[in-house]
């Protein structure tokens, strides 16, 4: 079984090594969405109506994700530090701590979910028609909370370890029988939305039976439940994976709370009908920002374990290069989007109408998607150089400061409508992500050279 030495490894081929599967991983996960969303868009008669509806399920999908995240994402930079300080027994109770701390979470999220879910969609802005496709996707969907919920947030410490083939193949168990079981549901059996949402849930089983099974059997370092009398001695980290999981999970669910405000706005000013706008152009980022989450994530454990090896050229190493692969994808996909936005939303629906309203809202919103890239290198270095304040504030600054304000101002007081709502996106594209990659060059740069300097002296 490979593992990626990210130590002694080049840089390119560490980052390449662990990136690569992590996207296939990625565009795999994706179609676990993706796919309901093209399939339901082709429903006989009713498929643009349910294709908005379960597009008001995106923002409780997006809190649990977030919460998997928050676990996952908050532990495995944690975990990466301390195999590179060379202790492993601390690295194993980070993972088992967060290992117990997701499964008690998911049981939480679940049961509020089944107790509040009519409520929650009707909150998010569903009318009377998009409640009878929503409600029964959304009950069918907590079913699969915990089982999601350790597919998600346990595979970063797979990856963590240096198994991103295995990483990739945990995903891709689920992608694999979602994409069969779908339209055996959906059309087959005629089940529908109801369809969509039970081969989701199938396929989330078997991700989190692999990733279960690879942590407790072959990993090098195992995962297990937490014993009672580990917990007193384990609430340090605990919160140590609560604040740097913190950034992510902010992050996650404030895309969320936008989706919300954008989705209530939308069915004011322009109808049911944006509120599917708004579901195509989520597709369609989604589709364009999975291969550049998979650079940032599989350079994260290398950030992670370099710095905690105390080795600052690496660390700079690895931050360039992955700029670069960063902007490098970013500029094609940029360029497709402005030259044939109607090929990327005739993937999720071939609707006229639809495509027709969609076409300049998908051109407004990705203006400045560019500048989206400086975020995300920014976050990912803070996130893996356990930077929690810088992570959790720029997390908080784009959505919440900028994005929910505009998104409220443009179309009610510059009376711009619809128009409004979308082109809050750009304007904090380029504000939070100028600032978010400033901070990390006037503050990361200089440390890894004191770092740098430290080591000399050492010798």
């Amino acid at each position: 079984m490979k593992r990626i030495d990210f130590e002694n490894g080049t840089i390119t081929g560490n980052i390449l090594g662990a990136a690569l599967p992590m996207l296939i991983a990625q565009i795999l996960n994706l179609l676990y969405n993706i796919v309901d969303r093209i399939y339901i868009a082709r429903i006989p008669e009713i498929g643009t109506a349910a294709l908005g509806a379960v597009g008001l399920c995106f923002p409780i999908i997006v809190i649990i994700t977030a919460f998997s995240n928050l676990f996952g994402t908050g532990g495995a930079p944690l975990f990466s530090i301390f195999r590179g300080k060379k202790d492993p027994d601390t690295a194993r109770r980070i993972m088992n701590t967060s290992f117990t701390m997701l499964c008690v979470c998911a049981v939480i999220l679940m049961a509020v979910g089944f107790l509040f879910a009519r409520p929650i969609l009707i909150l998010f802005g569903a009318s009377a028609e998009a409640i009878v496709y929503a409600y029964p996707y959304m009950m069918l969907y907590l079913i699969g909370t915990l089982p999601s919920m350790i597919a998600v947030g346990m595979n970063p410490f797979i990856n963590a370890q240096g198994y991103s083939s295995i990483g990739m193949l945990s995903v891709a168990i689920g992608a694999g029988t979602n994409l069969v079981l779908d339209p055996l549901f959906i059309f087959a059996l005629g089940l529908g939305v109801r369809g969509a949402a039970i081969a989701t849930v199938i396929s989330q089983c078997l991700s989190a039976a692999f990733v279960v099974f690879f942590l407790t059997k072959k990993s090098e370092l195992k995962l297990r439940f937490l014993h009672k009398n580990e917990i007193p001695e384990c609430t340090g980290h605990a919160k140590n994976i609560l604040s740097l999981g913190a950034a992510g999970f902010i992050m996650q669910l404030t895309n969320s709370l936008v989706t919300i405000c954008c989705n209530n706005i939308l069915s004011v000013t322009g109808g049911d009908i944006y509120i599917s706008v708004m579901t195509i152009i989520s597709s369609v980022r989604q589709l364009v920002e999975t291969p550049i989450h998979a650079m940032v994530e599989g350079t994260s454990p290398i950030l992670s374990y370099n710095y905690g090896a105390r080795r600052p050229g690496r660390v700079r190493k690895s931050i360039l290069i992955m700029s670069l692969l960063v902007f490098g994808y970013t500029a094609v996909m940029w360029g497709m989007i402005i030259l044939i936005p109607e090929t990327l939303i005739r993937i999720f629906s071939s609707d006229a109408a639809l495509i027709q309203d969609a076409v300049p809202a998908l051109n407004m919103y990705f203006a400045a998607f560019i500048f989206m890239d400086l975020q995300y290198i920014g976050q990912a270095v803070f996130k893996s150089l356990n930077k929690k304040v810088f992570a959790i504030f720029f997390s908080l600054l784009r959505k919440v400061f900028i994005v929910v304000p505009l998104t409220y101002f443009l179309p009610y007081a510059m009376h711009m409508g619809t128009d409004g709502v979308f082109l809050a996106e750009p304007v904090s594209n380029v504000i939070g992500g100028t600032a978010c990659i400033l901070t990390m060059l006037i503050t990361i740069m200089p440390e890894l050279k004191r770092i740098e300097v430290e080591n000399r002296k050492a010798e």
